[in-house]
């Protein structure tokens, strides 16, 4: 493959079209990453080793990056959400998102267009543990410019209620 066709993908191969049942696969594994392969044969009506071979090539291609489970940051004891918006130097990113990535309660971090550059959600104990990772850790980011943070008073995870 030529490298400007695997730099436009991430570094693979570009993914085949998905078709009805490999997006009921998807839907059905984003509801519940453990189920059987047995039970998403039946579910999507197709045999075992279809569904196997199916759930493969869709790792292989890349759109199933991963399976991990959905975490009560709550009870888990991290009581204080925000997400972080950052204004970030010119073509920064990449060292700005090596940095945030091994921040401690660092869970989802984008590039986006608009008023600022970055839109990071952050997980803490509490408030003063926020505070210290924001004003102490983020801000000290030399390619940080600045940063606006927004509390999250409450959340639902859509994938928890699609399925």
């Amino acid at each position: 493959m030529p490298d400007e066709q695997m730099a436009t993908s991430g570094g693979h191969r570009p993914a085949r079209p998905l078709d009805t049942i490999d997006r009921a696969i998807l839907s059905m594994l984003q509801a519940d990453g453990r189920a059987s392969i047995r039970s998403v044969a039946e579910r999507v009506h197709v045999s075992r080793a279809n569904a196997y071979a199916r759930i493969n090539r869709l790792i292989d291609d890349g759109v199933i990056r991963g399976f991990s489970a959905r975490i009560d940051q709550e009870r888990a004891g991290q009581g204080a959400s925000a997400y972080v918006t950052l204004k970030i130097v010119q073509n920064s990113w990449r060292t700005v998102r090596a940095q945030l990535t091994a921040l401690p309660g660092a869970s989802h971090i984008a590039l986006v267009s608009g008023d600022f550059d970055v839109l990071l959600l952050v997980h803490t104990k509490d408030n003063h543990e926020l505070r210290e990772l924001v004003l102490t850790r983020i801000q000290s980011i030399p390619e940080v410019l600045s940063t606006r943070t927004l509390l999250v008073f409450e959340e639902t995870d859509l994938g928890a209620e699609q399925g």
